[in-house]
């Protein structure tokens, strides 16, 4: 019934979900996908942009809050830039993760670099860095007149019911330039391949944004300035739904081109105030849960053209702020009749320094150096609990110890990076990279204190059902990185290539668990939870990514054929035995692609093998292997129209997903079993784009 509603509602308007595909991929592992031009976004996740990149992957979470994974690292493990602002999730579970706040159709641009990160691409991360660019504003040619440019978008999927808008309107001269953004998202509760409704992961989403530059004499000044608002967003592996999420940003920077070389320079601002209860049938109950985060700060640095490369320098200052606190329940012996501070004026500053040094040494070998140091100081006030009765006591006795003691730290982290490419001839280059890599603790992994089971269950961003509790006394995490990336190619863009890309980490202090009792989620006897506390351990991580394409056939009547396609393996293990938490099992992707003039074409076959590599001290679900077919077609009506549409799981393949954590909301109604969350079924996907 989905199905046939959606088609219906979308009789008038179809969504505009043309043909994701990597522009390019370097060897260095960056992968550069553009946006609305090329992007197919089935879903409403920017997180999921990137998926058709071998090693990454995305953790389910609402309809428009997954979280990334670059070759086994999560979330935090991973830079995550928008426009060059350093967003910070606001959440104790994550539900606003930082590329939660940009829309797909608001893309223009987004790039990953996974593995060694250059240190101009960013510290605090030792996974890799994702990039993420607006619309730029345009200006018209010189001596020109006013330039006027506008699209219109709309999309929809059948296993969620949603549909999604977009908007895009700029007026520019040679000189100033003014451009808006507005795109707004819905979707119901979507469809297992059974058939049954996944509970409690409906959503909405509506982002704006405005952009407004001048540029002249080799400089350019542009503003960008938007707000979000998130009224509902369901989470089916968490304990608590995102019932409201209001955003603001502000963002200034500035590029000016010299004799000496190019400065870049940026100020930026971002406030989200987060809520946090229940809204659905599912879920019973009150609690509210109120979060006000901030994000402020700077970046500049300086290019420097050198004889036979380019000197980067570079400074910035990152500032988050963060107050969780849980109004008291009127009524309630439990939550009351205090307000319960979780984080209490929560502090994390960095400061930093870096320099990286990028050398042509001669027609086959170039190289790039460097070196980032990194001060983090973080700090948070005095906590409470809900009251001083005997069912609150393990919070009191956990409050009074927190408050006895001194909170502040700080860390100081370098950061070197080194990276060599040897290019011998036209059809082949290899680079070795080395790196290493330190991120310090998040507030909630140090200061979270709850010591209750209901308390610690709220602290949890990895879906699993278990409680968890900070660790003032972490140390960061330090990550030593080898990579290797052999690119063999020939042909041009349309030609040949494979790319293999194995690498290695050995992380000392890898922020992971230690448990410290069993309890019942929901007090179901048939479900099984720990509550665990965050602890330093060392791991490791390894695997391999291999991504190739191969023209088929071409011809003037039939047209171009091309086989493309990826695979990847990751495995991490904690140096003291078990496996870590959230690990992809071995995963391929074959495509076959078809372009006939304005008519594009692809067929895909995912396959995913059976997860049995699970942290056992999480509880993690074991999940069975699965391929899926997905079909996509789009044509270009004119200039100003294409028309595309698709198929996701074309055969109703029923399975879980393998990093989706357990299903919270749908316990009740499965007997108090938890069971892993299950993934979409079938899913009709149907779109128009116009442009004027």
């Amino acid at each position: 019934m989905k199905q046939l509603s959606l088609l219906i509602s979308l009789a008038v308007a179809l969504p505009a979900v043309a043909q994701t595909r990597t522009e390019e991929v370097l060897p260095e592992m960056k992968v550069i996908v553009t946006g609305l031009k090329q992007g197919y976004r089935p879903a409403a996740d920017t997180a999921l942009m990137l998926s058709s990149t071998p090693g990454y992957s995305v953790a389910a979470g609402g309809g428009v809050s997954g979280l990334p994974l670059v070759n086994g690292f999560a979330d935090d493990r991973i830079k995550i830039r928008i426009d060059g602002m350093e967003l910070t999730s606001a959440c104790a579970n994550h539900m606003n993760a930082p590329l939660s706040y940009i829309d797909p159709q608001q893309v223009q641009r987004i790039r990953l670099i996974a593995g060694v990160t250059p240190v101009s691409a960013g510290g605090d991360s030792i996974a890799g860095t994702i990039e993420v660019q607006s619309n730029a504003p345009v200006f018209a040619q010189p001596g020109a007149p006013l330039l006027t440019q506008g699209s219109f978008a709309v999309s929809g999927r059948g296993v969620n019911n949603s549909v999604a808008t977009s908007v895009h309107a700029s007026a520019a001269s040679e000189v100033l330039s003014i451009g808006y953004s507005g795109a707004t998202t819905r979707g119901h509760s979507y469809e297992d391949g059974h058939g049954n409704t996944v509970l409690a992961s409906m959503f909405e989403s509506i982002n704006q944004a405005i952009v407004l530059a001048a540029k002249g004499d080799g400089q350019q000044l542009t503003l960008r300035a938007g707000v979000q608002h998130i009224p509902y967003q369901g989470f089916p592996n968490q304990y608590m739904d995102m019932t409201d999420n209001h955003g603001q940003f502000a963002n200034l920077a500035y590029q000016g081109t010299f004799s000496w070389g190019v400065f870049d320079a940026r100020a930026y601002w971002q406030q989200t105030d987060h809520e946090m209860g229940f809204f659905t049938p599912e879920r019973t109950g009150t609690m509210p849960m109120l979060t006000h985060g901030r994000n402020t700060g700077y970046a500049l640095m300086a290019s420097l053209p050198m004889a036979a490369g380019e000197l980067r320098l570079g400074q910035e200052w990152h500032g988050f702020r963060l107050d969780d606190v849980w109004p008291a329940v009127p009524g309630s012996m439990m939550m009351g009749p205090r307000t319960y501070l979780n984080i209490n004026d929560g502090k994390r500053d960095r400061t930093v320094l870096f320099g990286e040094l990028e050398t042509r040494h001669d027609a086959r070998w170039t190289s790039v150096l460097g070196v980032r140091g990194e001060s983090v100081r973080m700090e948070s006030g005095d906590v409470q609990s809900y009251g001083t009765n005997m069912m609150n006591m393990p919070d009191v006795m956990a409050a009074k110890a927190f408050n006895a003691r001194s909170r502040s730290q700080r860390d100081t982290n370098i950061d070197a990076s080194a990276q060599a490419t040897f290019t011998p001839d036209a059809t082949s280059s290899y680079a070795f990279a080395l790196a290493r890599k330190v991120r310090s603790p998040n507030l909630y992994e140090r200061y979270s204190w709850g010591r209750g089971s209901m308390a610690m269950t709220m602290t949890n961003w990895f879906g699993d059902g278990n409680g968890y509790v900070g660790n003032i006394d972490l140390k960061p995490e330090t990550a030593y990185t080898a990579a290797f990336t052999a690119d063999w190619h020939g042909g041009g863009e349309d030609g040949w290539f494979l790319r293999v890309n194995p690498y290695y980490s050995k992380v000392d202090n890898y922020i992971d668990v230690d448990v410290l009792a069993p309890f019942h989620p929901y007090m179901k006897m048939g479900a099984n939870g720990n509550l665990l506390r965050f602890a330093n351990h060392d791991a490791k991580l390894y695997g391999a990514n291999l991504a190739w394409q191969l023209p088929l056939a071409s011809s003037t009547r039939w047209g171009r054929f091309m086989a493309t396609g990826n695979a990847a393996y990751t495995r991490g293990k904690r140096s003291d035995g078990g496996d870590l938490y959230r690990m992809m099992p071995f995963n391929a992707l074959f495509a076959v692609e078809h372009r006939l003039g304005a008519w594009s074409s692809r067929i895909e076959t995912k396959i995913v093998a059976r997860k049995d590599k699970v942290d056992a001290r999480r509880f993690e679900p074991e999940t069975g292997g699965y391929a899926l077919v997905n079909l996509r077609s789009s044509v270009a009506l004119s200039k100003m129209a294409s028309l595309s549409a698709g198929v996701s799981n074309l055969f109703n393949r029923a399975y879980a997903d393998p990093l989706g954590g357990v299903y919270l909301s749908g316990l009740k109604a499965n007997g108090g079993a938890l069971q892993a969350l299950p993934a979409e079924g079938r899913s009709i996907d149907l779109g128009l784009q116009l442009k004027f």
